[in-house]
């Protein structure tokens, strides 16, 4: 009597999502597209160091990407809704593995011994706070909802004024230190699950994220330590 054989179904977006594998390169290439827009957003930051005309005429420049193609502020549309199914995909992929990590050990360890760095540690309630920024981050400065004096379609004077509170500064600092230890941790994270990780890599893998999440923290700080220090005002 012959075995039957059972032909392999070839794999679909559907089933790579309900995979733990599916989920984690979701996490990775998610986290990397995210990260290319936070190197891109942090060097456009920088502009701020050369005056109010040259910032305020980067995020005029922005509107007017893709002209004549495409309308005004269509590019940054297009780039809002890439990140906002970035952020969401990143998001839900992160809950539902650690959903099926304590799923797979519901009986708590007998011994409490550490585990893992502060960074691996924290990188569950580090997204919940990025999220929680993202969310006021565009209150401040996009829709200047929350910002104290803004002006529209006058972005320098708006960072400006956001930075001068002790709470604005003070939301971004906390925001961005957090930021630095998800970055330093996922970088080394996304670069092991997409397969780039080996004994000989990893080393290599380490410095380049902690190099990585250094230059984003110092760049992205600058900013509110010199409107606080009087340097961008």
């Amino acid at each position: 009597m012959a075995l039957a054989t059972r032909t392999a179904r070839p794999s679909t977006p559907r089933t790579l999502w309900r995979s733990t594998v599916g989920k984690k390169a979701v996490m990775a290439v998610t986290g990397l597209v995210m990260l290319l827009y936070l190197v891109a957003h942090m060097l456009g930051n920088l502009k701020i160091f050369f005056g109010p005309g040259d910032f305020n005429g980067y995020a005029g420049w922005l509107r007017t990407i893709g002209a004549p193609v495409l309308h005004r502020t269509w590019f940054l549309w297009l780039v809002r809704a890439g990140l906002l199914a970035s952020v969401v995909l990143h998001g839900v992929a992160a809950y539902q593995l650690s959903r099926r990590d304590l799923a797979a050990r519901p009986q708590r360890y007998v011994h409490r011994r550490r585990r893992a760095s502060y960074a691996t540690r924290t990188m569950r309630w580090g997204g919940v706070v990025l999220g929680l920024f993202i969310v006021w981050h565009i209150l401040d400065l996009t829709t200047l909802a929350v910002n104290p004096r803004a002006q529209p379609h006058h972005p320098y004077e708006n960072v400006v004024a956001s930075f001068s509170t002790w709470y604005g500064a003070g939301l971004y600092i906390v925001a961005v230190l957090a930021l630095c230890l998800h970055v330093r941790h996922g970088f080394w994270s996304a670069a092991q699950t997409l397969g780039a990780g080996s004994a000989r890599r990893d080393r290599a893998l380490k410095t380049a994220a902690d190099v990585l999440a250094a230059a984003l923290t110092i760049g992205f700080l600058s900013v509110p330590v010199a409107v606080v220090t009087g340097l961008v005002s």
